[in-house]
């Protein structure tokens, strides 16, 4: 029994990786070898011709408050490996260049501001160390930490930095924002676990804030953080035709990705509590820029947190790596209903991203014309989609009114315009867009084939694309070109020409993950399919609960290994007082909570020690003879069960077949 139930695991750790999207790292890449061609120059121009240049406001606002920064600006990790240079930063700086949008420029030269400031008396943040900002707020004892970064090195450089500025003081409470990783991550450099959970520490976040933070990325997982390379631009050097920015802040940060679980939730709206002297009222913002998330006012200090809800630039509502759709209506809903509540009596607004804004009259302004951004992209996709227009001609016929659009913090160098209005029409109406000609479209390679057949042959399509890259239309000569790639893989021409057109479209993108996608895709045609460095160690998968575990497993069955005869298989975890349920048959895992039915196998086993084996950090026969788990009935029956699954693939390509 043990030695079946070794292989057992050694099946179950090629399941998952779990959350690896939350560590994944920057990677080195070749230098690209084209510069920006004159009509990337000219289409940068007539932008810069538009924006809003006499508004110079946010310089004022991300250089407010200077405390200091990292006397050395490397930061590693415990065996030494650079995880953060800070000294990259001084590349950002001046006139944009030729292959840079000139409004992404922008945003990446106010983000390569890095180290302590001041918000208020009593408040502080780090910035520019991450994709995030820690907040800092001043108790009557210590420290109040909100969103700890991404990685527990980063955090621990940021509090660091923090004692050696305003004087060491222990840390008397953690709060995160939201569920997702760049505001969590770096938790156990803060707070120890077992202080939070001994409630020494209080540790406080939005109501399912767990479940949301570890499932959000559990069943696509894979395919998000494939999406998620080429999004972030992991894949690329930083430089001037590289990546520049993430568009939320310079870069996101390598290290160690930690979870200490919460151990005070907010359930409603208005919910205060006092945490080391100061007092905090909370405003529940759910299914907003995170499926969990909180803002929170300040009474005492007169100032208010906008979490991730209001930023320096427009947001996603659907983010390109993958996610759910999220709620543009409710999400203006939520910036009026904090407008409301506390603008009029706030001297200053912070964010968990970029830098802050002071004076009432201000935030009045800043909240109002962000609520109105995301209600006119809602109502005017809906408007568009109900006149008839599909998502892609919604995408390219919506623009912001002016006074939205002049709004710095309302431009697209993080969430797209055009992408979002996509997401609009995505979440009301699906994919299919109503002409029956789409209800069943040839695949990507089927359909590459006869188009390129049709024009007359690889030679004369090319020909056709570069007499439009001459013309200056890169959209249309990659649309051509990549016809040609997916029918003929091994033409190498072919490869560097739609290589080099992504880089065109790269330099004019002004939102950083479009910039990032096109150079990763270019790189892909270049390079082949690269995998970036192993992930950094972490340990949220700890986390995991039995249901989101077993789900995952399901949607990692081979259909034809699940015929022949059904079986059931239990799963008792005692520490959580439940029993899972599982039902293999026609191809099918069923997964039940709850179900108290006979099985033919049943595995009893304490959660974490069941999240250890599926994912690689215990082995069976370890825990078998220590009696931490137990096997009653067939054990073949186990031992089929794990012949069932096929681990997800890693790194599969987005531009080539």
């Amino acid at each position: 029994m043990i030695r079946r139930e070794t292989r057992l695991v050694w099946g179950m750790n090629k399941l998952l990786p779990l959350l690896v999207l939350l560590s994944s790292p920057l990677a080195a890449a070749q230098p690209l070898v084209t510069g920006a061609s004159p009509a990337t120059i000219a289409d940068n121009g007539a932008l810069a011709a538009k924006l809003n240049w006499d508004d110079k406001q946010d310089f004022d606002f991300a250089a407010r408050g200077f405390v200091g920064t990292l006397a050395d600006p490397i930061i590693r990790d415990k065996n030494g490996a650079v995880i953060r240079d800070l000294s990259e930063e001084a590349g950002f700086s001046g006139p944009a260049p030729a292959t840079v949008n000139p409004s992404l420029w922008r945003n990446a030269t106010l983000l390569a501001k890095h180290g302590l400031f001041q918000v208020r008396d009593g408040i502080w943040q780090v910035r520019g160390f991450d994709l995030s900002n820690m907040t800092i707020i001043r108790g009557q004892t210590g420290w109040i930490i909100v969103d700890p970064l991404t990685t527990a090195e980063i955090a621990a450089a940021a509090l660091a930095l923090v004692n050696e500025k305003l004087g060491t003081r222990p840390v008397t409470g953690v709060i995160y924002t939201h569920s997702h990783g760049d505001h969590f991550g770096g938790s156990a450099a803060v707070v120890a676990t077992a202080d939070a959970a001994a409630g020494k520490v209080p540790v406080i976040a939005p109501a399912n804030l767990m479940a949301e933070a570890i499932s959000e990325n559990v069943i696509a997982g894979p395919a998000m953080t494939r999406r998620a390379d080429y999004m972030f631009g992991w894949l690329l050097p930083r430089g001037v035709t590289g990546h520049v920015s993430s568009g939320l802040g310079p870069t996101r940060a390598r290290g160690t990705v930690t979870l200490v679980p919460p151990n005070d939730s907010i359930t409603n709206s208005g919910e205060i509590r006092t945490i080391d002297g100061v007092r905090f009222e909370f405003q529940l913002t759910p299914n907003t820029e995170a499926p969990a998330e909180m803002n929170f006012y300040l009474p005492d200090l007169q100032a208010l947190c906008m979490a991730e809800n209001a930023n320096g630039a427009m947001h996603n509502l659907l983010t390109p790596r993958g996610a759910l759709v999220r709620d543009a209506s409710g999400w203006a809903g939520y910036l009026l209903e904090a407008r409301r509540r506390y603008a009029g009596k706030s001297e200053v607004v912070f964010t968990s991203h970029f830098w802050p804004r002071w004076g009432s009259g201000e935030i009045d302004r800043y909240l109002l014309l962000h609520a109105q951004a995301y209600a006119f992209v809602h109502n005017e996709s809906v408007r568009l989609m109900n006149s008839g227009l599909n998502a892609v001609e919604i995408g390219e016929t919506i623009a912001l009114p002016p006074p939205l659009a002049r709004a710095w913090f309302n431009r697209p160098n993080y969430g797209s315009l055009k992408f979002n209005a996509r997401a609009v029409y995505q979440r009301y109406l699906g994919a299919f867009d109503g002409d029956p000609v789409n209800l069943d479209p040839l695949p990507r390679g089927a359909a590459a084939v006869r188009y390129v057949t049709a024009m007359g042959g690889a030679k004369k399509v090319m020909a056709l694309a570069k007499t439009a890259a001459s013309n200056g239309e890169d959209r249309w000569a990659a649309t051509l070109l990549g016809h040609v790639v997916r029918a003929d893989p091994g033409n190498a021409k072919a490869k560097e020409a739609l290589a080099q057109r992504f880089e065109q479209l790269a330099f004019r993108a002004e939102a950083s993950p479009w910039r990032d996608f096109y150079l990763s895709g270019a790189k892909e045609l270049r390079d082949g399919v690269q995998a970036p460095p192993q992930p950094a160690a972490n340990t949220i998968g700890a986390n995991l609960q039995v249901a989101s575990l077993l789900d995952t497993m399901s949607v990692r069955v081979v259909p034809e290994r699940a015929l022949g005869a059904p079986f059931t298989i239990a799963f008792v975890i005692p520490d959580m007082n439940e029993r899972h349920f599982v039902t293999i048959a026609n191809g099918v895992m069923l997964h039940e909570q709850g179900v108290t039915a006979a099985a033919d196998a049943t595995l009893t086993a304490p959660r974490r020690a069941l999240v250890a084996m599926v994912g690689g950090q215990a082995r069976a026969a370890d825990l078998l003879t220590a009696g931490t788990i137990a096997i009653a009935g067939n054990p073949a029956v186990l031992q089929r069960f794990m012949t069932l699954f096929e681990p997800p693939r890693a790194q599969f390509p987005l531009v080539t077949p």
